[in-house]
């Protein structure tokens, strides 16, 4: 049985195209690389979601501090350390140790 020349041709190519692709899959920018990229896109889009949550509560304080004085006041007294004279203040808790 004789092997056609041109069947053979094909073979040979065939086996080359199969290695070259095996090659170039499992390499530094195949497939792993491609689930690495997808992994770190997934990561970067949870971060984004986290930091749209954040400025979302953030804007939601502002418009509460933007709506009532007491919010404002309360908020500037606990910031700045402020108390109204006559005011007692009780820390309570263990102190800073140096």
């Amino acid at each position: 049985m004789k092997v056609p020349f041109a069947r053979l041709v094909y073979l040979v190519l065939f086996l080359c195209a199969a290695s070259y692709a095996v090659v170039a899959l499992r390499g530094p920018k195949g497939v792993p690389a491609l689930l690495e990229k997808q992994r770190l896109t997934r990561q970067i889009e949870q971060q984004n979601a986290d930091l749209a949550r954040q400025i979302e509560r953030k804007r939601a304080h502002i418009k509460r501090l933007q709506s009532s004085q007491a919010e404002q006041e309360l908020e500037i007294r606990e910031r700045l350390k402020l108390v109204h004279p006559g005011e007692k203040i009780f820390i309570t808790g263990e102190p800073d140790k140096p």
